[in-house]
């Protein structure tokens, strides 16, 4: 039997690595939308479905996944927020996800839109683009090895940028609270005032709790921040108040941001806003109207070689264990399943 799997939100340079990697031939229908409302048909004769972080996958389109015969619903995402768990325990879909993909993808990207803030580099190649070499104020810089770097939350991802940054030279503080004994050996580990304070940078890696650490990132929290400094946000954007952000930027308490995610981001990002028909969240428009002190990258963290071979392979390992052993590691774990009332 040929399994039918149809995958969504496929870029154009991901359609050869699921075709290279698909060693168990699955039947495979590549759509380069993410799965809404109205595409949801083409799930119809599927076996199973492979989503992409802001697919939808609510109870209208996983009743309709049902009634379409599909049985396993994954993500090859380490979050799955976009799925209505209740809805796949309802319809009896078994559900599964990619917990870990290589921490280089999100961390290079961080130290990348990190350093490109202190070197002032997006500022300065603008001015070149427009024929203008002169150079100004705004172009001298701290170098990195002059520089504290502050990290929130070093798991693999953010321990993997403290080695980085610590490879350049800086200095390199952290906050967790449960640091392991692996990033003891990297980081100098305080508390979070004392690394606010201290760090010319802070990045943020930290997990996202509904309900729980919303909007950390807001104003108390920037307040305590050291002038000047440049945050990074390449981890949830629900942590990140956009206002408070804003903010601190006009009054220069931020000297830069930088962010590759934002909360109700499907309905920022993969699209383009052109004034007219579509027009973009104010507060968003504002941040970034800053550019280039305010770097904005849409949710391209991941889109790496060796993040997207990992995710890909998960999810196509996933499905072959759910057929041959019932089951999968990475299971994800299911509400009891609701009584029908009639």
């Amino acid at each position: 039997m040929v399994l039918k799997v149809v995958c969504y939100g496929v870029r154009k340079n991901e359609v050869e690595f699921f075709q290279r990697l698909n060693k168990y031939n699955y039947k495979l229908y590549l759509i380069e939308d993410l799965l809404n409302h109205e595409n949801v048909d083409t799930a119809k004769g599927m076996d199973a479905v492979v989503l992409r972080g802001n697919c939808l996958a609510d109870e209208q389109n996983i009743n309709k996944m049902k009634e379409y015969g599909v049985k396993y619903l994954f993500t090859r995402t380490v979050g799955y927020n976009h799925i209505d768990l209740q809805a796949a325990a309802d319809c009896d879909m078994h559900v599964a996800r990619v917990p870990s993909y290589s921490p280089n993808a999100i961390a290079e990207l961080s130290l990348t839109l990190a350093m490109s803030l202190l070197r002032h580099t997006a500022y300065t190649t603008n001015r070149t683009a427009n024929k203008d070499f002169t150079v100004d104020g705004v172009m001298f810089s701290k170098e990195i090895r002059n520089c504290k770097v502050g990290i929130l939350g070093t798991g693999k991802i953010g321990l993997t940028e403290a080695k980085l940054f610590k490879g350049l030279g800086a200095e390199v503080l952290g906050y967790d609270l449960f640091p392991t004994d692996e990033a003891k050996k990297h980081v100098t580990f305080m508390e979070l005032d004392d690394l606010l304070k201290e760090s010319d940078i802070v990045s943020i890696h930290v997990p996202y709790f509904p309900g729980k650490n919303d909007k950390m990132i807001n104003a108390d929290f920037i307040a305590k921040m050291k002038d000047g400094a440049i945050l990074i946000n390449t981890a949830r954007g629900e942590l990140q108040d956009n206002e408070a952000i804003l903010e601190a930027l006009q009054s220069h308490k931020l000297e830069g941001f930088a962010t590759d995610v934002f909360a109700n981001e499907a309905s920022i990002f993969f699209q383009k806003f052109d004034g007219k028909k579509k027009n973009l969240d104010p507060t968003v428009k504002a941040l970034v109207d800053l550019y280039p002190r305010v770097l904005v990258t849409p949710h391209v963290g991941s889109n790496t070689d060796e993040a997207l071979s990992n995710m890909i392979e998960t999810s196509f390992e996933n499905l072959n264990d759910m057929i041959t052993l019932g089951t999968t590691h990475n299971a994800i774990a299911l509400p009891k399943k609701r009584e029908l009332v009639f």
